[in-house]
């Protein structure tokens, strides 16, 4: 038995802090679990005694006669600490504490929760909250609302976990406007113990539960989460809307629950190497809700279109292409087939537009025909009002149909009053409806994903062959130095350990010594500084390019002295690294950026001078699979540079793969590496290979120090 049953499937139930006063949390929990029919035995626990919701009140959990699996906390935060002492004095392994005045309060109300936290850890116990909703759980056999949401809950299929508890609830109302049921709702809070990585992992072999939905603000363990929601969302599709996107919301979202809230990029790219289908507001959450309660997983991205007017037809359409699905190539047999009941003027092409007059017979006709087809993987109908056409009978007719054809989705738009949703707001449906035709689509093109997502191979984290020892040798050196930021050279050095293709090249202290390095590397070359105090050497003249001639070479090096001497930056200077010369258009860039929460993220996209004016990059959490760095390379628009636009060599993608991976595991190996760029990652025009003609690393020193000690 999983100890979470305790609180999501308790056989009993203790309500501590149950109280008579009306409108009070005391009294609506009690109320709650009597209206919804919980099927075990309730205990208020109330010092006064006496009688509530018609059942005694005991003074402590310690008078309770019988066993108790959870107890719903509401008392005063002074007083939860003794309440828990007395609960494991009970025997009771299953805690949700509602109460507040913990962390979110401040540095006392944080040292009051670790101190619950050590109790709970201590004796056995896992607790929901503190500061939160609730819990709740629709499944016939248990029947438990044990939250203060102002409606009870509606039966269905969703498990639903809510870092806010007032958000939770107000979404648990809207759920059910929406027609919308769930199986189970968490109120994290705190999340002093139970966290979302809990309930995602408690839900993983849980048939009630189909789909998950989660409002989070924070991510406590970014590595535990990605485990196991990369795993799950294999089998169930997980729903997230994550709120701090920006500087402010970040903050906000500290302030409001005492968690440090990371960057939203990193949360991006934790989501989506994860599996999670992320969504930047609460209407696209319940629309694709109601797409996956409602709709199978689809085999493919072929879509049809039915419908009575032509306009939203070719509207869904450019919609459909824009997200990259397909308009069904409906088969001849199809076509003759609606040819043989729709009138001349139809259109049996996809969209399949039956004109306005259509009957309600035409519709039931034309989606039965279009589902048939071996082409078609879902399915759109759309219903706009003509002729006295009852848009309610045509609804029901489409949700006959898609009862007698459950494999595929099929979606309804029905551009009429506003009184049609609400008339279904409480019928049993099995088809999601929508106002408009993009929604509609939207919501195909979420199965679309959850179905590339179960498709997607896992991917393997390849070990390469390194000179790991001289890569820390390098960055010892510079330790030794008092330095956390290695020159060029130092940086080139260790990306070359670790078997990243780098420019040919050789360091050179002096003027004589650097036309030694390029007259044996070859003509054009460029020289760049390498500096102990300067990092950004383009900012001071310290990169100079297609030197072709030793002449040239030595007139280059002198003025790069002399303008260093003008500035005062000539006792930094280490010397200068000769390079080839790469002949390429295409400048990419490649790094690693540290984020305090979620850890090393590698990113990659279009570099050079644009990284910072057009950020067409991807980032990702390190380790990175050959699957996430093959998704990476993809994503960005530069992508279609790489394969070689307007005439030039098609890079070598298995090559720009590899670079990532390595990276990846340059960091892993090494975490103490803070920041990383590779700036330009050029492609050579001559053999389509990703080179790094430049590089730069940062470390945190005391982590280094102590790593490489």
């Amino acid at each position: 038995m999983n100890i979470l049953d305790k609180i999501m499937k308790p056989r009993s139930i203790a309500v501590v802090g149950a109280s008579t006063k009306q409108h009070t949390i005391g009294s609506d929990i009690m109320k709650r679990l009597r209206e919804y029919g919980y099927a075990g035995p309730v205990y208020p626990v109330n010092p006064k005694g006496g009688v509530i919701e018609g059942l005694p009140a005991y003074a402590t959990v310690l008078d309770i006669p019988g066993e108790v699996d959870l107890a719903v906390i509401i008392v005063n935060a002074r007083f939860v600490l003794q309440t828990i002492d007395q609960c494991h004095e009970k025997g009771i392994k299953g805690l949700c504490v509602i109460s507040a005045g913990f962390k979110e309060t401040g540095t006392e109300g944080a040292r009051l929760e670790a101190e619950l936290l050590e109790r709970v850890r201590r004796y056995g116990m896992r607790c929901v909250g503190p500061n939160c909703l609730g819990v709740v759980n629709t499944h016939p056999a248990v029947r438990m609302d044990a939250c203060f949401a102002e409606a009870l809950p509606e039966r269905g299929n969703i498990g639903f976990v809510s870092q806010s508890g007032a958000l939770g609830g107000g979404i648990l109302n809207i759920l059910r406007d929406l027609n919308l049921g769930f199986a189970q709702f968490i109120s994290i809070g705190n999340q002093a113990d139970v966290n979302a990585e809990t309930a995602l992992e408690y839900w993983e072999g849980d048939k009630d539960v189909r789909q998950i939905l989660l409002y989070m603000e924070s991510i406590q363990n970014p590595v535990n989460f990605r485990r196991i929601a990369s795993r799950l969302s294999k089998k169930k599709p997980v729903l997230a809307l994550k709120a701090g996107r920006s500087a402010a919301g970040a903050s906000a979202a500290s302030s409001h629950t005492g968690s440090l809230a990371g960057a939203d990029l990193a949360a991006d790219a934790l989501l989506r190497q994860s599996g999670v289908i992320r969504e930047f507001s609460l209407k696209n959450l319940f629309a694709t809700a109601k797409v996956f309660a409602n709709c199978p997983i689809p085999k493919g991205d072929r879509v049809a279109i039915v419908t009575n007017s032509g306009g939203p037809g070719i509207m869904g359409t450019d919609a459909i292409c824009e997200k990259g699905m397909k308009m069904a190539e409906l088969t001849d047999e199809t076509k003759a087939k609606l040819r043989s009941f729709l009138p001349a003027a139809a259109s049996v092409r996809n969209p399949v537009d039956m004109i306005a007059s259509a009957p309600i017979e035409h519709y039931r006709q034309t989606l039965e025909t279009v589902l048939a087809d071996p082409n078609v993987d879902m399915v759109i109908t759309i219903y706009l009002p003509f002729l006295g056409l009852k848009d309610t009978d045509v609804a029901r007719a489409i949700m006959e149909i898609k009862a007698a054809h459950p494999e595929k989705p099929v979606v309804g738009v029905f551009m009429t009053k506003s009184e049609f949703f609400t008339a279904f707001s409480a019928a049993d449906v099995n088809v999601p409806f929508f106002m408009y035709v993009e929604e509609a689509v939207e919501g195909l093109a979420r199965l679309n994903e959850q179905r590339l997502w179960i498709e997607r191979p896992e991917g393997v984290l390849p070990d390469f062959k390194v000179d790991g020892e001289r890569a820390r040798n390098i960055i010892r050196t510079a330790l030794a130095d008092g330095r956390d930021q290695l020159t060029t050279r130092e940086s080139i050095d260790v990306l070359d350990a670790y078997g990243v293709r780098v420019c040919r090249a050789g360091f050179a202290a002096d003027e004589d010594a650097a036309v030694a390095v390029a007259d044996r590397i070859g003509y054009p070359v460029v020289m760049k500084m390498t500096s102990k105090t300067t990092s950004h050497k383009t900012d001071v003249g310290g990169v100079r390019v297609n030197i072709g001639s030793a002449e040239a070479l030595r007139a280059e090096y002198r003025d790069l002295v002399a303008k260093l001497d003008e500035r005062g930056l000539l006792d930094g200077l280490e010397g200068v690294i000769i390079q080839e010369m790469v002949n390429g258009s295409r400048e990419m860039v490649c790094g690693i950026a540290t984020d305090p929460q979620y850890g090393p993220m590698l990113m990659f996209g279009l570099g050079g001078v644009f990284v910072e004016v057009m950020k067409d990059v991807a980032f990702r959490i390190a380790p990175v699979t050959d699957t996430d760095a093959r998704d990476m390379v993809r994503s960005v628009k530069a992508y279609k540079l790489l394969q070689g636009a307007r005439g030039t060599t098609p890079a070598d993608i298995a090559k720009v793969e590899e670079t990532l991976l390595r990276l990846s595991q340059l960091v892993t190996d090494l975490p103490f590496i803070d920041e990383l760029d590779i700036n330009p990652l050029m492609i050579s025009e001559k053999t389509g290979e990703p080179i790094a003609v430049d590089g730069r690393i940062k470390v945190r020193r005391c982590e280094a120090e102590s790593a490489l000690a």
